[in-house]
């Protein structure tokens, strides 16, 4: 029987993604474990893996095709001793998946037709989905979302592979009001319904306010849409509220600069040079494990309040820009967040971070001094309640003992989630922060 190879979920959120290169042909043989193709999410490209044996019988999906949805078929294996010419046309009734796939990307203007379409497939394969027995077999993202909205997954029919229950089954199943284990929990998941498709003025309403061929049509990328969705959802459900101080540097460039000079060196080259930026992540990873209160997560029911400070690092990539994870910051070295730092940026930029080191984290670091401005709010990344905008440090006049005075200056502004975060709770959070940048060496202690 021919096995049908799908689009896999490389991450939880992940509900399509670009066949960027096939790394196999038809008529190879490969095995479990052979690395078969190239996915690119919205924020990295990753090797995919083959799970079974077989010849490729037919590769269903072109390399370069974008959009290609979750459990989308993209190729047919022919299994041990199968005519592989009757595996490649058998697959023919199942070459429609992709289409079905691209359909969103051709109306990408209303992102309205995936869950209709999605509707019919878990009446397909309920067999499928009683094979585990009493195991219900689920995708991360599938059930959270069952959880959320009181589904019983054991109840829902799988249309993914083996009858693995998908995003998509759970939410054919909350559209047709069945499976429901706990009836309280349905206003919650409606509540949350209208953030989860923002829309933006239409091509028609925008495009008749400029000449005919004043411009050019560039369609949004993967990357964009997901940076487009999670902004307007923080600043849908997130009340912002923000705490500014001005902090001085000169102690800091000093200690900076006195350790880049102590740094051993290792084949020619120091073993780690220390930036401004890596000093702040360090502030920041101490100011969160000493106002504890703040290093926190809002959901409806509970309060997450996290015990070590993972704090994610905003770097600008080519189309967007991507938040690395620096994990237990609070108790690494400066050189140890520095050379880690590094790692983590060039891969960034190079598509090449695994999900587990971009999703999650409790507090987040964006800093645009590099780029010269000055001051700027930035918006909270969910779950974070908190992240810290920092600006440039320049030179200022201060007054000091009733003496005017010049000194390098920074300005750094905390936005905070209000839920969980007040204004007195973020004060004090950055007044931690604040003295560890104007005292910096007890950040070495």
């Amino acid at each position: 029987m021919p096995i049908n190879i799908t689009m896999p979920a490389l991450s939880p959120t992940m509900e399509e993604g670009n066949l960027a290169k096939w790394l196999v042909k038809e008529g190879d043989t490969v095995k479990s474990g052979d690395v078969i193709a190239e996915i690119e999410t919205d924020k990295a490209t990753m090797e995919v893996e083959a799970v079974d044996e077989g010849v490729v019988a037919k590769l269903v999906v072109p390399a370069g095709t974008e959009g290609v949805k979750v459990n989308a078929l993209i190729a047919v294996l022919a299994a041990d001793g199968e005519d592989v010419a009757a595996a490649a046309s058998g697959a023919g009734s199942a070459a429609p998946a992709p289409k079905a796939a691209e359909a969103p990307k051709a109306e990408a203007k209303t992102e309205a037709a995936p869950a209709p379409a999605a509707a019919p497939a878990p009446a397909a394969a309920p067999a499928a989905a009683s094979t585990g027995g009493n195991r219900t077999f689920s995708s991360p993202l599938a059930r959270r979302l069952a959880k959320e909205a009181g589904i019983d997954l054991a109840a829902v029919a799988g249309s993914g592979p083996h009858g693995r229950v998908v995003k998509s089954d759970v939410e054919a199943a909350v559209a047709g009001g069945g499976a429901k284990a706990a009836p309280a929990a349905a206003p919650q998941a409606a509540a949350s319904a209208p953030a989860a498709a923002p829309k933006g003025a239409s091509d028609e309403t925008v495009l008749k306010l400029f000449e005919p061929g004043s411009y050019e049509l560039v369609p949004h990328d993967g990357m964009r849409k997901v940076i487009a969705k999670r902004l307007v959802e923080s600043k849908q459900t997130v009340p912002h509220f923000y705490v500014t101080v001005d902090c001085e540097l000169d102690a800091l460039l000093a200690l900076r600069a006195q350790l880049n000079d102590a740094a051993p060196r290792k084949e020619g080259a120091p073993a780690y040079k220390l930036s401004v930026n890596d000093m702040v992540i360090k502030a920041m990873a101490l100011a969160l494990r000493d106002v504890p209160d703040a290093n926190v997560s809002w959901t409806e029911a509970n309060m997450v309040k996290h015990k070590h400070a993972d704090v994610g690092v905003a770097v600008s990539i080519p189309g967007g820009l991507i938040t690395p994870i620096i994990r237990k910051a609070e108790e690494k070295t400066l050189s140890a967040i520095s050379n880690e730092m590094r790692d983590l940026g060039k891969r960034a930029k190079d598509r090449k971070l695994k999900p587990e080191e971009y999703q999650g984290g409790t507090s987040s670091v964006s800093n645009m001094g590099m780029m010269g401005v000055k001051h700027f709010a930035a918006v909270i990344n969910p779950p974070h309640a908190t992240i810290l905008a920092v600006g440039a440090g320049e030179q200022r006049p201060v007054v000091k003992n009733g003496q005017l005075a010049v000194a390098t200056v920074m300005t750094v502004t905390l936005s905070t989630d209000h839920r969980c975060v007040d204004g007195a709770l973020g004060a004090e959070l950055l007044q931690a922060f604040k003295g560890y940048i104007e005292n910096p060496m007890g950040m070495l202690v």
